[in-house]
């Protein structure tokens, strides 16, 4: 196991959004559990009088407004004189689409660093000189960075072995191998007259295994052919998973 620390930093004019996210849940225990440190910090701070904004008009004209630069950056540099090396996220419609694989990469990271940008965007030369990972949620445009930094978090964390308490589980989510994930039953077997299959009752988990297999790949092939059809080209490349 990974046991060391991952460092997560966030770069903010509103701090106390992130404070619905780190005290609950899976995101609070692995805090507790030493595994992951959340460093919040509140872009104002670095303004460098009380009549600066974090904000400004766009050269070129334009609707809308841009985050400057100098506060970014001087947050940016805070970060980096309390850790040897970090990367820098910046959450964005034009960046390239986050996904499972690239959130197990960042799980196995010592420190990461998320920009939450607001109004039309960041000063781009901060995306030039910091930034080194620009990532977007999906097709559409939210009114602030925080949510999608908050999802990526998520997303995230729970990959840091040791947060949850069963890690194999989360290899076999959504988006593992290329397959959605499949169906699950709990107690009681029979509910509403709809009983949970026989075979999850066998106790034969060679036969569940293929069965549920077979479950996620019907899944996937109904619902998303992208993933379909990289999971057959890998299949026929030799490199078969379950």
């Amino acid at each position: 196991m990974n046991k060391k620390k991952l460092n997560i930093n966030v770069i903010t004019p509103f701090p106390k959004m992130f404070d619905v996210i780190t005290n609950e849940s899976i995101l609070l225990k692995s805090s507790e559990k030493g595994l992951v440190e959340f460093n919040i910090y509140n872009l104002f701070d670095f303004l460098k009088t009380a009549k600066d904004r974090i904000d400004d008009y766009p050269f070129g004209g334009g609707e809308g407004m841009i985050m400057k630069a100098g506060p970014i950056a001087s947050a940016i540099n805070k970060v980096k004189n309390n850790c040897t090396s970090t990367r820098i996220i910046f959450p964005t419609p034009d960046g390239k689409l986050f996904n499972q694989e690239i959130a197990h990469d960042l799980a196995k990271e010592e420190s990461l660093t998320f920009i939450s940008g607001h109004y039309k965007g960041i000063d781009q030369r901060i995306r030039d000189e910091f930034v080194t990972d620009e990532y977007s949620i999906g097709d559409y445009v939210l009114t602030n960075g925080e949510l999608p930094t908050m999802l990526m978090l998520d997303s995230i964390v729970r990959l840091k072995e040791g947060v949850l308490n069963n890690y194999k589980s989360a290899t076999k989510d959504s988006f593992s191998n290329e397959l959605l994930d499949g169906p699950h039953y709990t107690r009681p077997r029979i509910f509403n007259n709809v009983a949970v299959p026989d075979i999850l009752v066998s106790g034969n988990h060679k036969e569940i295994e293929k069965w549920f297999l077979k479950e996620r790949e019907k899944k996937t092939k109904q619902r998303r052919k992208d993933l379909w059809d990289k999971y057959t080209i890998r299949n026929r490349n030799g490199d078969k998973n379950g």
